[in-house]
């Protein structure tokens, strides 16, 4: 019974809560004795609270919480993961930095009063890089987290934990933040789909950075029109965040389910932004290969990308003035607490002048204009959903990609920050696996605020991929795939920065 339970999707089992077919106790079971059978292999969910989620499902049981039973994203009593960045009431949460290693909040975080007054029960932290700084999971109170489709290989960052919580399946849903693929690169590594939503679809409720729109709150599942369920629970206007806005009138989870009448009439397509950004030659080929699928349902599928300009420089910048307002303090009084990426991040934050900070802002605008322009001829921009495959789970980034060495842990990521830098909505969906069995994703954005376009699409293409359907699946060993050898002609200049 419990393998039948966690075998559905988010979708079905929210539909046989409603129809009392099940109890949310026998979900939370469920999810318990998977979370038993397979997180020694993949330590995706380090903090369990299990007794709080059988008492949360009792009260919903009895009754209780059900104030929101006919709003849309309902849940009913599905078992889903909070990032370990996310305070969860009464239960350890540490940021994955020994600073907050005994930390144990009083108050859950709004997203999480969120969730859990539209049905959905904690069942535990997903573990997260330090602060949520890094590509690759791991910090030095939980230890790494592992790849389920190859457990020598890293999930990715920084919603790794995340991520695998869906693919094994531990929970149905799971919620993350995002900040340059912070749930697009682990949905990616782990075939599963990842959406970063437009700045203030969703709360953020509680940081110092409350008006910068790089971070952004954000669901994960192992399908499309789960995430679209997720974001229904999550979306909308809260007082405790200043750019956050009503949701739609409309369902995302009906946007989904009417996919088909709603079909992108031209699609942009990228794998590199023309040669700007370093990206692995299989990840380029696969990518190629399988957007065409657009083409038979009608789409028109073009090659064509804005300039970057000097973007890669400018998200560095405006990235790490974000790490000024975090991390300065903590930086003074506990250096020898924080991570090299961390203290990277920060010290070039606070050498940053005015003019280059203003530099940057006028950059990422004339950015925008261009991503704007293209979306009035466009309906969608995809490329791939990360520059290369998973990578060894015990390093910190890629040595490299498409034979161009990377100086810094970012330097991978800005097919991923340019989207981030646009503030447009973007969905991670699974579209097949190199020849080492990696996952390949394709990354697919929308205008601004309109997350039901991107959804759509990635809807779409999900239904003629049917990667969804092999999952959940049982971490499987492997070995790391050697670095691809072929070298190109000059390097990126993204590589260097």
């Amino acid at each position: 019974m419990a393998t039948e339970l966690t075998r559905l999707t988010a979708t079905e089992a929210v539909v046989l809560l409603q129809r009392r077919e099940v109890s949310p106790l026998d979900l939370v079971e469920a999810s318990a004795a998977r979370i038993a059978e397979v997180e020694p292999a993949v330590n995706a969910l380090p903090t369990l609270c299990l007794e709080r989620a059988r008492d949360h499902a009792k009260r919903l049981m009895r009754g209780e919480g059900r104030e929101h039973e006919l709003a849309p994203g309902w849940l009913g009593g599905l078992p889903v993961s909070i990032k370990d960045l996310t305070d969860v009431a009464g239960v350890r949460t540490t940021y994955g930095s020994p600073i907050f290693k005994d930390q144990v909040p009083s108050d859950s975080h709004p997203v999480v009063k969120r969730i859990e007054a539209r049905g959905g029960i904690v069942i535990g932290k997903s573990n997260t890089p330090e602060f949520g700084a890094g590509g690759s999971t791991f910090n030095e109170v939980f230890g790494r987290t592992r790849n389920p489709w190859n457990t020598s290989l890293t999930c990715g960052g920084s919603t790794g934990g995340g991520a695998v919580s869906v693919a094994t399946g531990e929970v149905w849903l799971a919620q993350g933040t995002d900040h340059a693929g912070s749930l697009r690169r682990p949905g990616t590594y782990c075939s599963v789909v990842g959406l970063r939503p437009s700045p203030g679809r969703i709360t953020r409720g509680t940081p110092n950075n409350l008006f910068a729109p790089l971070t952004v709150q954000g669901p994960m599942a192992r399908c499309v029109a789960d995430v679209a369920l997720f974001l229904d629970t999550v979306a909308g206007w809260c007082p405790l965040d200043p750019l956050t806005y009503d949701a739609p009138a409309g369902s995302y989870a009906q946007a989904v389910a009417e996919a088909e009448r709603h079909r992108p009439r031209r699609i942009a397509f990228t794998t590199d932004f023309n040669g700007q950004l370093p990206v692995d030659r299989e990840t380029r080929e696969i990518c190629a290969r399988e957007v065409r699928r657009f083409e038979a349902l009608g789409c028109i599928v073009e090659e064509v990308a804005p300039d970057l300009g000097e973007l890669v420089e400018a998200f560095l910048l405006l990235r790490s003035q974000s790490f000024v307002v975090d991390r300065e303090l903590q930086l003074q009084t506990m250096r020898e607490q924080l991570k090299p990426d961390i203290i990277w991040n920060t010290e070039r934050g606070l050498a940053a002048t005015p003019s280059q900070l203003a530099w940057a802002d006028r950059e990422r605008a004339a950015f925008y204009r261009r991503m704007a322009k293209l979306f009035a001829g466009y309906d969608v921009l995809i490329t791939p959903g990360a520059a290369t495959p998973a990578f060894d789970v015990m390093l910190r980034n890629p040595v490299s990609i498409a034979g161009v060495k990377l100086e810094h842990y970012m330097a991978g990521s800005m097919l991923n920050a340019a989207i981030t830098m646009a503030g447009c909505p973007a969905v991670a969906v699974p579209c097949g696996f190199d020849r080492y069995g990696r996952p390949v994703g394709l990354q697919i954005a929308a205008p601004p605020r309109r997350e039901d376009v991107a959804l759509r699409a990635a809807a779409l293409f999900e239904a003629e991929a049917g990667l969804h359907r092999l999952l959940p699946i049982d971490p499987r060993p492997g070995i790391v795939p050697p670095p691809e050898a072929v070298p190109e002609p000059a390097p990126h200049p993204a590589a260097s920065r």
